[in-house]
């Protein structure tokens, strides 16, 4: 699918676009991360697309590439003991507008994944599916997973044992049958999260 969202918006007027997308939703443990990029207009790469639809390998090559190439961007990070005392939603909104709050070359709107929020002075616009659609939220969705996935892979040699660099913290019958045996870890699991507070009981 062509990622033809950002011309619209171009087509309308806007002059520059933050694209902003998070990684982290559905994990067991681990931070959520948000991730907001602005691009040039004139940017194309045709490998560009939704992170999960991507290799860990591509996703590593084109977060270079974004890094490079973009005009401005943010990475913010809400970690596991914020996401249960406000809720993921909550945390995942959170960390999208301190992202777009870092960014401090001027912008004219934001579009996301989905995921509505307010800013003081720029409008915001969630696009179901944003990630396929558009190239910018696309970019930022890449960022979000790379800088996540790192993040998990550092856990796993603090923690050894309990599988983060493969589970990356999500729901998978190994990690499961991991929290089985050992303890979930304070500040790194979501004790609000089912299976978590399953084994905890």
């Amino acid at each position: 699918m062509a990622l033809v969202l950002d011309q619209t918006y171009y087509d309308k007027g806007f002059k520059r676009l933050v694209g902003c997308d998070e990684a982290g939703r559905g994990p067991l443990a681990g931070p959520v991360v948000a991730c907001c990029v602005i691009l040039p207009s004139s940017f194309a790469h045709p490998l560009i697309n939704d992170s999960k639809q991507l290799t860990e390998k591509q996703r590593e090559r084109l977060y270079t590439t974004i890094i490079q190439e973009a005009l401005a961007y943010s990475i913010t990070v809400i970690d596991a003991p914020t996401i249960d005392r406000i809720n993921i939603l909550e945390a995942s909104r959170l960390a999208m507008k301190q992202c777009c709050e870092k960014i401090t070359l001027p912008y004219d709107a934001v579009i996301t994944d989905a995921m509505p929020f307010q800013l003081a002075n720029v409008p915001v616009f969630p696009h179901i599916k944003g990630d396929s659609l558009s190239l910018t939220i696309a970019a930022a969705s890449i960022l979000a997973k790379v800088t996540r996935d790192r993040m998990m892979k550092s856990l796993d040699i603090t923690y050894p044992g309990y599988g983060f660099a493969q589970h990356k913290g999500y729901p998978t019958a190994s990690h499961r049958r991991i929290l089985e045996t050992l303890p979930p870890i304070k500040g790194v699991h979501r004790f609000t999260f089912g299976p978590v507070k399953a084994v905890l009981k």
